[in-house]
């Protein structure tokens, strides 16, 4: 199991450059694990890509289909008193957004407190950065 952040999430649901190496961990991972705000976070991204102009309904509609496909599947952290606790604690750590720290939060929790040898999947910068100084090993690499 490896944990997965929003970022990830939807290169699964949509092509794009980085769709294949995505997919391809997805298959190795078998299991997937997110924050319980992870399907809003998706459909965000979705419906804004629709709203710019870069999705038409047609591919938005193929996206929210296989983003419900893979909620079915996956294994979602849930909100609380200690997954908030633990996301003002990585705020006071680390330079990310309200999301981005409940994103994080969520692994640790996900991990129990012990991230060492557990995967963050992400394609985020500064979530990255974060997740690696809490101790995960960070994918994809590089």
């Amino acid at each position: 199991m490896k944990f997965w952040d929003a970022s990830a999430v939807i290169p699964l649901c949509l092509k794009g450059p980085q769709t294949p190496v995505m997919r391809k961990i997805a298959q190795e991972d078998g299991s997937l694990v997110v924050w319980w705000g992870t399907p809003a976070e998706c459909y965000s991204a979705i419906a804004r890509l629709r709203r710019e102009g870069i999705l038409d309904a047609t591919t938005e509609g193929q996206a929210r289909r296989v983003l419900t496909l893979l909620k079915e599947a996956w294994t979602e952290v849930e909100a609380g008193h200690n997954l908030r606790e633990t996301a003002w604690r990585v705020l006071s750590l680390h330079p990310l957004h309200a999301a981005d720290s409940l994103q994080l939060a969520a692994a640790l929790i996900w991990t129990q407190g012990h991230p060492l040898g557990q995967h963050f999947v992400c394609l985020d910068h500064r979530l990255r950065k974060a997740a690696q100084r809490e101790g995960f090993e960070v994918l994809p690499a590089g």
